[in-house]
């Protein structure tokens, strides 16, 4: 296999040797001796030496290509990330290209959101779009002169030839394959045309297209850098289009002209891009450009192991962002679908990926996408963030969500503290926090779960709980906050000679109108804040501990001890 820095590039070797002078030959003369010539057995290798200079000789540099025709799809992403971990691991250059030749369906607005979604997972470039470079235009349908120029060369050197088959010809040709059991390939109409044909259809204005001639014999061979060996047999390929009738250039095409004149010295792109190597290898030769190195991805799949697709959930980088994930947690979960260091880490920062990141850890099996574990890993990275950013990215959202009047204060810094732990997604902190100010208690009081605690005199903690608060005892207490809450439960289950849970949960439940929870004290001290501060949208439906209090003198105790049971469950809290 073709090793990572300072190896020369690949040499595709020909038989026979097509810059002979064949090529200055009359149009049909040549077009024989082209078919002659492609008779011989032909075959393409990778070799350790080459006979062409190489721009910037040793620089490695790397491209992502993606279409703006949709949003960024995650196993774009992860292709755009291992190209830029690869070049940043080598002191290269990551290069973006966009490829906007399929001019209907490409969009400025999806552009737009591909570099968007680019610079938010952290993946700047160094020369593209917005940056510049030497080897622009970075856009390919800006870049159509070039790949013009190109064709003419081909077809002035005999490599292309003019093909004036209609539609219905060429559908012809597959129907009448196919019932021969034989690949559905070009089968050379106007590959042996005379120049008198030619020049007839071009006089009567005929559309054609330009047709790469391959040879009917022979091997294509590359050492992939994640695959090892691959191998095509030319003669399933047949004469292949390289520029419609419309002047349009094809994909294969533009991408041979554009990596070899932007200088790629590495090609790594996802696996479905194999079968195209077949044809860039033969545009490669024909034009005497060096062949890069390939690398191709293994595809990421669901936990199905089919393609992952919309079907699955969620799949671009623009949707992962709006659900509520980090962009960090993101590349770090894609640098694992597929590679790994070797040891059972599975956290990195985007500096240790680029000092890890060897393309030889990179497997060729198809890489599970497991949402469960990508919400994991984000809640992971959520907590870790430093307590005043997390304040502020969910104090932003409780306010944007129209829970809370503000974004920021005490009150929210203390309400993260206490929620955090069940917190795996931005978003999710909306029903964290719902649930913490909510009071479902007589949903609770009818649960079956509820029964223990109401025959462990509920009724009479209740009564006492009342006392306390006609007395202004516990809201003395809960202005002190924490300490003012621990000292005032103390005292109070003395009181009424309990402790431990005796004491506990018939507060949790009178208080929060809740089974369960996250910390009661700080709970209760949270909910004190925020019916005396007005911090909670009116319209949120917010029941303050007063009017908690209203609602504990009206309940009819007797009616719960004659029938406590209740086919629901009680409402829990979801921490």
């Amino acid at each position: 296999m073709a090793t990572m820095l300072g190896t020369p590039w690949i040499r595709i070797k020909v038989v026979p040797d097509f810059h002979s002078p064949i090529f200055r030959q009359s149009s049909l003369s040549l077009h024989r001796s082209f078919r002659r010539h492609f008779r011989r057995n032909f075959s393409i290798s990778a070799s350790s030496d080459s006979p062409f200079p190489r721009k910037n000789d040793g620089e490695i540099r790397v491209r992502f290509a993606p279409s703006p025709t949709g949003n960024l799809h995650v196993g774009g992403a992860r292709t755009a990330l291992f190209n830029y971990l690869f070049a940043r691991s080598k002191g290269g250059k990551f290069v973006l290209r966009i490829e906007d030749t399929d001019l209907e369906r490409s969009t400025k607005e999806s552009e737009e959101a591909l570099l968007r979604d680019l610079t938010w997972l952290g993946l700047n470039w160094d020369e593209g779009p917005g940056v510049g470079g030497d080897y622009g235009p970075y856009r390919q349908s800006e870049r159509n002169s070039l790949y013009k120029q190109y064709a003419y060369k081909l077809l002035d050197s005999g490599y292309v030839y003019r093909c004036f088959c209609s539609n219905e010809e060429l559908e012809k040709m597959k129907e009448t394959a196919k019932l021969k059991g034989l690949p559905p390939v070009y089968n050379g109409k106007w590959a042996t045309a005379s120049d008198v044909d030619v020049k007839e259809e071009l006089e009567k204005g005929s559309p054609f297209t330009y047709r790469f001639r391959v040879p009917k014999e022979g091997s294509l061979k590359i050492d992939d850098l994640i695959r090892g060996e691959v191998r095509w047999n030319l003669d399933t390929l047949g004469d292949f289009v390289i520029m419609r009738s419309n002047g349009q250039p094809v994909y294969n095409f533009c991408v041979t002209v554009d990596d070899a004149t932007m200088a790629i010295s590495h090609v790594i792109r996802a696996e479905e891009h194999l079968p195209n190597t077949l044809r860039q290898a033969l545009i490669y030769k024909a034009l005497g450009f060096p062949m890069p190195n390939f690398a191709h991805v293994s595809l990421i799949l669901a936990p199905d192991r089919s393609k992952l697709s919309k079907r699955h959930g969620a799949t671009s980088v623009g949707q992962f962002r709006e659900i509520g994930y980090l962009p960090q947690a993101l590349v770090n979960f894609l640098s694992l679908l597929g590679w790994g260091d070797g040891t059972e880490n599975e956290f990195y920062t985007i500096e240790q990926l680029v000092e890890k990141f060897t393309i030889e850890r990179v497997n060729k099996s198809g890489a599970i996408f497991d949402t469960t574990k990508l919400r994991w890993m984000n809640g992971q990275y959520l907590r870790a963030l430093p307590s005043d950013e997390l304040n502020k990215v969910v104090g932003e959202h409780w306010k944007s969500s129209g829970i809370l009047n503000e974004s920021e204060g005490l009150f929210i810094e203390e309400a993260v503290a206490l929620l955090k732990d069940g917190l795996e997604l931005v978003p999710e902190s909306d029903k964290l926090l719902s649930n913490l100010l909510s009071y479902p208690l007589s949903e609770t009081l009818a649960s079956s779960e509820a029964k223990p605690v109401l025959e462990d005199g509920l009724s009479d903690v209740a009564a006492s709980l009342l006392a306390a608060h006609d007395s202004g005892e516990l809201s003395a207490a809960l202005q002190e906050g924490h300490s003012g809450w621990k000292k005032w439960v103390k005292g109070f289950g003395n009181s009424l000679k309990r402790k431990g849970k005796a004491l506990f949960m018939p507060l949790r439940v009178l208080l929060t109108g809740k089974l369960h929870g996250p910390d009661m004290g700080a709970g209760i001290v949270l909910l004190h804040k925020a019916g005396t501060t007005g911090i909670v949208n009116p319209q949120f439906g917010f029941i303050t501990l007063d009017e908690r209090f209203k609602m504990l003198r009206e309940i009819d105790w007797e009616s719960f001890k004659a029938d406590p049971s209740a086919p629901e469950p009680a409402t829990t809290a979801a921490l």
